[in-house]
């Protein structure tokens, strides 16, 4: 594909949406932004409402883009894990993507690339076990959302679009995310392992993310489910070691399995505790550079920014 001049994208305001908006726009590729509540006369945004029908009143405004790019959905470190939160984590995924799907598949002039964002939660908790694109999905329930969420896009791919799984690991960036909330613990001197701190965390920087959206974008020859995980994951407790040292504070203040599962309740075991050794086959293979591979350069650099 030729450098794109015109992306789509939803969930913008994210921290991941901002970031890929600011690059875009910096190299003169023109961005609209799917919203629910549009400003006033800004012909960068559409109005949406993917749970009404119709989702948009003129879906001619979706024709001719170059790239979809849909990152929609609800904090999943938000609030404790009711029923109803869990409902909403799950609706603000698969019902949105399910309806831009089918909004991108009535179109008499699609975008050729629809970019859904994913999680490599989708294989669960797997211990010490080696995790690629390959790897069979696992059990619970942010696997079980992940699996609706990519299945919702079919529509796109069933009417030729290429369509893209991102399965995000954990997105380091001072600006947002699970880095910043843990940063002024850490900063105090207050922060610590999570339970044994034996559990993978695949991880990959904010800039890394940017540039893998846009080299997939660039190959042709990649589709399905991505993970955008660095190639050297690490467990919880090289995690806590190193972002502590690179703030030149101990980390003397571990957070217990029992006490989390007490505060957090189902949440702690699936997003916390949970291990996943993930790394970036399809990235890997399609020659893919990252920008930061070790955790070491990737926390001194995001940090330095930070300051």
């Amino acid at each position: 594909m030729t450098r794109p001049s015109r992306i789509l994208v939803s969930g913008a305001s994210g921290l991941i949406g901002t970031a890929l908006v600011r690059t875009f726009t910096a190299s003169q590729i023109s961005v609209t932004r799917l919203v629910r509540k549009p400003k006033p006369d800004n012909e960068q945004e559409i109005c949406w409402s993917p749970q009404s029908f119709p989702a948009i009143g003129d879906p001619s405004q979706l024709e001719g883009f170059d790239a979809a790019i849909h990152l929609s959905g609800a904090n999943v470190a938000a609030h404790r894990w009711t029923t109803a939160y869990k409902k909403e984590i799950a609706d603000s995924r698969v019902q949105t993507t399910e309806t831009l799907a089918k909004l991108l598949a009535e179109l008499k002039n699609p975008p050729p690339i629809f970019l859904c964002a994913s999680a490599i939660g989708i294989y669960g908790n797997r211990g010490d076990e080696v995790l690629t694109e390959a790897s069979p999905h696992g059990i619970g329930f942010l696997a079980k959302t992940c699996i609706a969420w990519e299945a919702a896009a079919q529509p796109a791919k069933d009417a030729g679009v290429r369509v893209i799984h991102l399965r995000f690991g954990v997105v380091l960036s001072s600006e947002g995310g699970a880095l910043a909330k843990m940063l002024p613990l850490f900063r105090l001197g207050l922060g610590g392992r999570l339970g044994s701190g034996r559990q993978w965390m695949s991880w990959i920087s904010l800039p890394d993310v940017v540039a893998v959206v846009s080299h997939i974008i660039a190959r042709q020859e990649l589709s399905g489910p991505i993970n955008l995980v660095t190639p050297n994951p690490v467990t919880n407790s090289e995690f806590t070691r190193t972002l502590a040292h690179t703030v030149h504070r101990p980390a003397v203040f571990p957070a217990p399995a029992l006490a989390l599962r007490v505060i957090l309740g189902e949440m702690a075991d699936e997003a916390l505790l949970a291990s996943a050794r993930v790394i970036p086959a399809q990235l890997t293979e399609s020659g893919f550079h990252f920008q930061h591979e070790q955790l070491t350069a990737a926390l001194e650099s995001l940090l330095v920014k930070s300051t």
